[in-house]
């Protein structure tokens, strides 16, 4: 009986051990990512609570999770087993952010945009300028074709499917088909598509002369060390040399800049260099926060800065919907957190493929998108500055010409320039689950070859 009691008694302690070294620091991760999540869920998107639980937060331990909404305050706090109870909140027109380690009063005395959505849309005008839809397709389109490829996007997947697809083609909004519980006007989460819109926000600011692309980031916390080398193509091409460490499966920088730090620049911009600026491909979502500062820190005003997302592009090129979320001290979460309409992502992909001009407006400056699409060092051919490139072949069904926005869980805008079209897929699975190339197979063999 001694024997068995020192054995439950050391299995008991090495449980123990494993629970504090390994699973409890894990905990505030997992509720932060919960009540975030849902709160963006519920106040953002617009969706119902009890769904968004079940259908977006099932993996890894977060069904344990025990969440409470709060609609008065519009707020939700979420715990495991009683344990890492974290607090997300939401504000008009910034979304929804986790207190942190930042006061929620002082949170919610923040500023709140001044710009709203642009006038309400124009059902008398086309197609991207309007919400009209053409009655008929291209004459070289095959309609049954066009829809056996659409439906091939909902077959389901490990995890889940797609909710949302659009297809633009020439500029013309050819098909579009949602999941059940989504439509044309439900704000969907891009996730890391996000960096790409934060890519846009440095062009615009590139092209009203307040930032130089091969500059030196002139952040005076760097001006000590190495780290002064560093330029803004370095962080938009992911080739800062900055440390990091982007895993989601621990706690590592990413997940503790998303779910545990309130100014999340501020706890990228102390990182150390671990490499000569330029000369290694590291992905890192601090980078893209990072930009954000930056483009903070080009306003004397924090109401323009907030403003800025909206009256410099949202609003320029209609896409109505989006919401850009800040993080607890208000800054731009450019990393992972844009929502917006399938139809206003696929505007988004549409001003590039125009080269970025609108109306005949240049909005992103002349040779930004040849810049967007030029391969960063180190990269293989894989990535350019805050977008994906299919030069290598990743999807070997689609042109190498290819370019896209990608997001965590299969979240993608992909835009095809030879082809002339913009095509967009969101939805909810388990990443890397959906198998692009045979879709994009089946879906380019419906356009003519010019």
């Amino acid at each position: 009986m001694k024997i068995m009691f020192y054995i439950l008694s050391a299995l008991l302690l090495l449980l123990i051990f494993v629970f504090f070294l390994v699973l409890k620091p894990r905990l505030p991760i997992g509720t932060g990512y919960v009540a975030k999540n849902l709160c963006s869920c519920v106040f953002v998107a617009e969706r119902d609570a009890e769904t968004s639980i079940s259908d977006d937060l099932d993996f890894s331990l977060l069904p344990y999770a025990k969440s409470m909404v709060n609609y008065e305050e519009k707020s939700v706090m979420s715990s495991l087993w009683g344990m890492a109870t974290n607090k997300a909140i939401y504000r008009e027109g910034l979304g929804c952010t986790l207190v942190a380690d930042l006061l929620e009063s002082d949170i919610r005395q923040q500023s709140l945009p001044s710009v709203r959505a642009v006038a309400a849309p124009a059902d008398s005008l086309y197609w991207p300028q309007g919400e009209k839809m053409a009655d008929t397709l291209p004459e070289t389109i095959d309609p049954v074709a066009l829809k056996k490829a659409i439906d091939l996007a909902f077959m389901p997947v490990a995890g889940g499917g797609a909710r949302g697809v659009v297809v633009v083609y020439k500029g013309q909004l050819i098909a579009e088909k949602y999941a059940p519980g989504f439509d044309k006007n439900t704000r969907q989460l891009g996730w890391s598509m996000t960096k790409s819109i934060t890519n846009a926000l440095i062009g615009i600011q590139v092209q009203a002369g307040k930032l130089q692309l091969n500059e030196p980031v002139p952040f005076s916390e760097w001006q000590n060390d190495d780290r002064r080398n560093i330029t803004i193509n370095n962080l938009l091409q992911m080739s800062s040399g900055l440390a990091w460490e982007e895993v989601y499966s621990k706690v590592s920088s990413a997940t503790r800049m998303l779910y545990e730090r309130g100014d999340m620049a501020d706890f990228v911009i102390n990182h150390p260099l671990k490499a000569e600026p330029g000369s290694l491909w590291e992905y890192s979502s601090g980078t893209s926060n990072l930009l954000c500062g930056l483009i903070r820190r080009q306003f004397n005003d924090q109401q323009a800065y907030l403003d800025f997302p909206r009256q410099a592009l949202f609003n320029k090129i209609g896409m109505r919907s989006a919401v850009l979320e800040t993080d607890a001290a208000g800054t731009f979460t450019g990393s992972s957190y844009a929502w917006a309409t399938p139809r206003d992502w696929a505007r988004f992909g549409l001003l590039y493929l125009q080269d970025g001009l609108w109306n005949g407006e240049r909005l992103l400056p002349e040779g930004w998108v040849k810049y967007t699409r030029t391969t960063a060092p180190a990269s293989e051919g894989n990535y350019g500055a805050h977008f994906w490139l299919n030069s290598s072949g990743e999807v070997p069904n689609a042109p190498l010409n290819m370019y896209s926005c990608q997001g965590f869980q299969d979240q993608r805008v992909f835009i095809l320039p030879t082809e002339e079209l913009i095509i967009v897929r969101l939805g909810q699975n388990d990443d890397k689950a959906y198998d692009f190339n045979a879709w994009m197979k089946e879906l380019l063999a419906v356009f003519p070859k010019e």
